[in-house]
C-alpha cells in the first residue's frame, strides 16, 4: 500500500510480524494515498505545489539558472566580491567544472523534485471523481499543467546534462530508484509528448481568472513545443506550433521595453509563462529548498555599493555583450547599468576583472533610478519571465528562416526591432547595417537581436549549444576580454564543455555513464 508517510520497522520487529497481529494495523498519522485524493481542493493543491520547484534558487548553494545562461556563456562575468566568491560559478564562467560541483548536484535534484510532484498528480488526479472545485474541465486543466511542468523540468535537465533517466511514475520503493540514463534524443521526445498532450487539455491565458495568472497555458505549451523543435532541428514542426500561438492573438509586445520588468509589468501581455515569486520576509538560512516564497535574483545581481542596491553583485555584462548593441538602441540602458565613480563606494570588490557593469533588469530599479525596498534583505518578489513573447517571435523567426520562409521571418524580426526603436530613426528593418538580403544573413540577424532582446535573461548560453557555435564564439569572446579575464579561462573543448558532468553524487547512487571528457 502506498503512503504519504513512510514507516520504517528494524529488522527485529520484522521477525515477530506473523505472530503479532497488531503490527498489522493502521499506524496514527499516516495516511493512503486513496485517502488523500478525495477532494477536488487536494488536486489543485497537488498542482500547485508542483510550480513550487521552479521557484527553488538555493539548498547548500544559490543555483538560479542563470549562472549557467548567462555566467558561462560571453554575455555575463559570475561577478561577486572576489573569484572565489561563488567557487561553483567561477568553475563554469572559466570551463572548470568537475562533477562534484555543488551548484550541478542542486539544481539536478530540484528539477527530479518537481518530476516527482508531477508524476503523482498525473497518477492520481485522473481517478479522481469531479466534485464542486474539480469539474471534467479543471480536472483535464490540472493534468495538462502537469504535464508541461514535467516537460519544462526535463528541458532544464536536458539542456545542462543532456541525457538523464525518465522516471514517469512515482517512486514508492527502492527497488525503483535506479533508472538507466536515456539519450537527450529521448528525453526530448517524451518533452514534446508531454507538451503535445498538455496543449490539448491547458486553458488560453484569457480564461484565467486574475487570481490564477501565472498557470501554465496553451500558450505556453505551444511555445515550448517551438522551442523544442527548434532543439531538435524540427524547424517545419517548430514553425506549425509558432504559427498556432501567434494566431491565438492572446499575446502581444507591451509598448516599453523596459515595463516587462518591473512589478506592474508582470503577467501582462508579452508574458508567455513566468516562474512566480512574491514578497516574502521569512529568513531562509540553513533552511534549503523551498523555505522562501522569494527570489534571491535581485539581491545576487545588485551592485554591492549601498549607492546602487546594496546587493551581491553577480552575473556582471560583458564589454563584449555591451558592444552588441547598436547605436541608440534603448534596450542596452534598459539592460545593462553602468555605474559612475562616485556610485561605486569599493572598486576593488565592484570591479571584477574589469567589469564594471550591473545587470539592471532583475534589480527592480524604479524609474527614478532608486531601488525598490525588499521585504526581506534577500528575497525580491519579482517574477522570473521564461518565455516572453518577444522570444516567440525570434524563435518564430528562426524556424522561419530555416524553412525559407523569409518574408515570415523579416516580418517577426521587424516587429521586435518596431517596438524597440519606439518610431526613432534607430534599429532599420532587415537587411541593415553590414547584413545582405539573403537567408544567411538574416539567420545571423537573428541571433543579433535575440541576443540584444533577451540578454540577461538566461538564454545566450543554450542558443550557442544549440545552435553549434559554442567553440567559435567563446573562443572569439576570450580574445576581446581583459587580461585579468583571460588570465582565469581554460582552453572550451568542444565536444565537452557544450554540457555539464553529472554530478558524482547522484552516479554514487544510480550508477550511469558520465558526459565525454569529465
Amino acid at each position: 500500500m502506498k503512503k504519504l508517510i513512510y514507516i520504517f520497522i528494524t529488522a527485529g520487529m520484522l521477525a515477530f510480524t506473523s505472530c503479532n497481529d497488531w503490527l498489522l494495523e493502521p499506524s496514527p498519522g499516516v495516511t493512503n494515498l486513496e485517502d488523500f485524493f478525495t477532494v477536488g481542493k487536494t488536486a489543485i493543491q497537488t498542482t500547485n505545489g508542483a510550480y513550487m520547484p521552479l521557484m527553488w534558487e538555493f539548498n547548500n548553494t544559490y543555483f538560479p539558472e542563470w549562472f549557467i545562461g548567462d555566467v558561462t556563456s560571453d554575455d555575463a562575468l559570475k561577478g561577486g566580491q572576489s573569484l572565489g566568491d561563488m567557487s561553483d560559478a567561477y568553475d563554469f564562467e572559466n570551463f572548470k567544472t568537475n562533477s562534484n560541483n555543488g551548484y550541478l548536484l542542486d539544481f539536478y535534484r530540484a528539477q527530479y523534485q518537481g518530476i516527482a510532484r508531477c508524476n503523482l498528480g498525473i497518477q492520481q488526479i485522473p481517478l479522481m471523481k469531479n466534485d464542486s472545485a474539480l469539474d471534467a474541465s479543471v480536472q483535464k486543466r490540472l493534468i495538462g499543467e502537469l504535464k508541461f511542468l514535467r516537460a519544462m523540468y526535463y528541458f532544464r535537465l536536458v539542456r545542462v546534462f543532456g541525457g538523464v533517466p525518465i522516471t514517469l511514475e512515482p517512486i514508492n520503493s527502492s527497488a525503483d530508484w535506479k533508472k538507466p540514463r536515456a539519450s537527450a534524443n529521448e528525453i526530448y521526445t517524451q518533452i514534446i509528448t508531454d507538451l503535445t498532450e498538455a496543449n490539448k487539455g491547458l486553458w488560453k491565458k484569457s480564461q484565467y481568472a486574475a487570481t490564477d495568472l501565472g498557470r501554465a497555458t496553451k500558450g505556453a505549451a505551444q511555445a515550448m513545443l517551438l522551442k523544442t523543435n527548434l532543439y531538435t532541428k524540427s524547424y517545419a514542426e517548430a514553425k506549425r506550433w509558432g504559427d498556432s500561438i501567434m494566431l491565438s492573438n492572446e499575446y502581444d509586445l507591451v509598448a516599453n521595453y523596459a515595463d516587462n520588468f518591473t512589478l506592474a509589468g508582470e503577467n501582462g501581455k508579452e508574458s508567455v509563462f513566468e516562474i512566480q515569486y512574491m514578497a516574502d520576509p521569512m529568513s531562509d538560512y540553513g533552511q534549503g529548498y523551498g523555505f522562501t516564497r522569494g527570489t534571491f535574483t535581485v539581491i545576487l545581481t545588485r551592485s554591492r555599493s549601498t549607492k546602487l542596491g546594496g546587493g551581491w553583485g553577480f552575473n556582471k555584462p560583458t564589454q563584449n555583450l555591451y558592444n552588441e548593441y547598436e547605436a541608440n538602441d534603448p534596450r542596452r540602458d534598459a539592460t545593462i547599468l553602468n555605474p559612475k565613480d562616485s556610485e561605486i563606494e569599493t572598486p576593488s570588490q565592484e570591479i571584477y576583472l574589469g567589469s564594471r557593469y550591473l545587470n539592471r533588469k532583475y534589480a527592480l530599479m524604479n524609474a527614478d533610478n532608486t531601488f525598490f525596498k525588499l521585504d526581506h534583505a534577500t528575497r525580491g518578489p519579482i517574477n522570473n519571465k521564461v518565455i516572453r513573447y518577444a522570444d516567440v517571435l525570434l524563435m518564430y523567426a528562426e524556424a522561419c528562416s530555416e524553412t525559407n520562409d523569409l518574408t515570415g521571418a523579416k516580418n517577426a524580426l521587424e516587429k521586435v526591432r518596431l517596438r524597440a526603436r519606439k518610431g526613432a530613426s534607430i534599429l532599420p528593418a532587415f537587411p541593415y547595417g553590414t547584413y545582405a538580403d539573403n537567408k544567411t544573413d538574416l539567420i545571423k540577424a537573428i541571433r543579433h537581436e535575440r541576443r540584444v532582446e533577451l540578454a540577461m535573461e538566461g538564454h545566450r548560453w543554450f542558443d550557442l549549444c544549440r545552435w553549434g557555435v559554442a567553440k567559435q564564439t567563446m573562443d572569439a569572446y576570450k580574445a576581446t576580454e581583459t587580461t585579468e579575464a583571460q588570465a582565469q579561462m581554460a582552453a572550451f573543448i568542444a565536444g565537452k564543455h557544450e554540457l555539464f558532468p553529472i554530478p558524482s553524487q547522484e552516479i554514487d547512487l544510480n550508477p550511469m555513464t558520465q558526459n565525454p571528457n569529465y
